[in-house]
Order: structure tokens, then C-alpha cells, then sequence
């Protein structure tokens, strides 16, 4: 027998009659405050739980359930939720990590597609390869997070710190980015062949502030009023693009076409390597 106790009462919330957590089924419980840190959940059901302000810090939930699960306020520095699936293509079935810590959280391959992970800590946590589309991180610290491979696809990251977030061969594609911190983010590719996809996404005003773009696909982004002085743009494809009042000063456009690049109000005279069609030299 198990009992799982509040962190701060001691008072049990639930007894559960077996000798280990693993693949425990753990659905539809009111968790809320438990002390699960350390904790062995691989494999466990916890579709639909309350753990709003649990301490599941250093616990195992590799390839465990947490569909509609609510996470509010919820411990999970350190925690290992690698594989775990948490997302859904309906929102109303994803789960809410609102205010959660997942500080060096390792959730590699994770589906939390749509959930919402709003004002969450998630310093150097690793998220490669996984799967965040639709995912509302709209204020969150992602600084640091390691996500090869990630999928962005519609994401809010409006307001988001991603300072020097690892974000190789990632796919932003039609991401909320708006006001933004990618101040030396990494949005290169980790592999020869490979690139980043960024189509579409909404970066305005953000901070890009060398920001590493190197071969990206960057299409019909737009970047009005946004800093991206020192940032590199060599070898990206950049058409369509919206730089529209965006500092450029400093930054690399080496073997890059500008010719379909919305530029008014940008002052290309300090950026580096930046081939102007001769019909756009005069715009402000």
C-alpha cells in the first residue's frame, strides 16, 4: 500500500494498493498539494488528475498519461517526462501547466500539443523533438532550452524569454512571437542539409539581438519594429519578409534576396553583406 500524502499537511489524499507508482492508474484523482517528488510514475495514468501545486520535482514520468490533467503552480524542476503524452487536438482535452516549473526538465519527445503552459518556468529544459503545436508558452522562460527537432507549428510564444534558446531545425512555422526575447538564440541547423523553418511567424517587436538564422527558411515572417541588430542572416531565405522598421544595424544578410523584403523605415546603412535592388535604395 502507497499512501500519498499533501507536502505541507501530511494529510493522506489518496492510498493506492500496490508497491511501486509505475503504470499506476491514477486518472481522474484529486491530487492537489501532494508530495510525489522523487516519485516513480513511468508509465502511469494520470489523465484528467488534479496535481495544482504538487511537488512532483525529480519524479519519473517517462511515457506516462497526463491528457486534460491540471498541473497550476505545479513543481517539476528536474523531472524526467520524457515520451510523455499530454496533448490533444482538441484544447479543451489538453492539459494546464499554467505557473508550472519545469526548470532542467527533461521532456524529450513529449506531445503536449495545445496545452497551455502560460507564465511557466522552463529554463534549460530540454524539448527536443517534441511536439508544441499550438502550445500557449505566451510569457513563459524558456532561456537555454535545448529543442532540436521541436515542432512550433502555431505556437504562442508571444512575450516569451527564449535567450539563447538551441532552437536547430526547429519548425516556427506561423508562431505568435510578437515582443519576444530570442536575444542569441540558435535557429541554425545541428545537421549538414538540414534548416529551420520559420514561415509565416509573427516577430514583431521582438528582440533577435544575435540571433543565429544561417540557411533558414524564413518566408513571409514578419519583423516590424523588431531588433535584429548582430543577428545573421546569411544564407536564409528570407521572401516575403516584413522589416519594416526593424534594426538591422549590425546584422548579416550575406547571400540573401532582398528583392521581396518589405524594408521602409529600415536603415540598411549599418547592416553587413546587404545587396539592395537598385529600386529600393531610396525607401526610408
Amino acid at each position: 500500500m502507497i499512501d500519498i500524502k499533501h507536502r505541507t499537511s501530511g494529510t493522506v489524499l489518496a492510498s493506492i494498493d500496490a508497491d511501486s507508482l509505475v503504470g499506476a492508474d491514477l486518472r481522474d484523482m484529486r491530487l492537489d498539494g501532494a508530495d510525489l517528488s522523487g516519485a516513480d510514475l513511468s508509465g502511469a495514468r494520470l489523465d484528467f488528475s488534479d496535481l495544482n501545486g504538487a511537488d512532483l520535482s525529480g519524479a519519473s514520468l517517462c511515457g506516462a498519461q497526463l491528457i486534460g490533467a491540471h498541473l497550476i503552480d505545479t513543481n517539476l524542476t528536474g523531472s524526467n517526462l520524457a515520451r510523455a503524452r499530454a496533448g490533444s487536438d482538441r484544447p479543451a482535452l489538453a492539459p494546464v501547466l499554467r505557473g508550472a516549473t519545469l526548470d532542467r526538465a527533461n521532456l524529450e519527445g513529449i506531445d503536449l500539443r495545445n496545452a497551455e503552459v502560460r507564465d511557466a518556468k522552463l529554463e534549460e529544459a530540454n524539448l527536443a523533438f517534441a511536439d508544441l503545436r499550438g502550445t500557449d508558452f505566451s510569457n513563459s522562460n524558456l532561456c537555454h532550452v535545448t529543442a532540436h527537432k521541436a515542432l512550433f507549428i502555431q505556437a504562442n510564444l508571444r512575450e516569451a524569454d527564449l535567450y539563447g534558446a538551441d532552437l536547430r531545425d526547429c519548425h516556427l512555422n506561423d508562431a505568435n512571437m510578437v515582443r519576444a526575447s530570442l536575444h542569441d538564440a540558435d535557429l541554425t541547423s545541428a545537421l549538414s542539409g538540414g534548416f529551420t523553418v520559420v514561415n509565416l511567424a509573427n516577430l514583431e517587436g521582438a528582440d533577435l539581438r544575435n540571433a543565429r538564422f544561417t540557411n533558414a527558411s524564413v518566408q513571409d515572417v514578419n519583423f516590424r519594429n523588431a531588433n535584429l541588430s548582430g543577428a545573421d542572416f546569411s544564407g536564409a531565405v528570407l521572401g516575403g519578409a516584413i522589416l519594416r522598421g526593424a534594426n538591422v544595424a549590425g546584422a548579416n544578410f550575406k547571400d540573401v534576396e532582398l528583392a521581396s523584403v518589405t524594408m521602409e523605415f529600415a536603415n540598411f546603412s549599418k547592416a553587413l553583406n546587404a545587396v539592395i535592388p537598385s529600386y529600393k535604395r531610396n525607401l526610408r
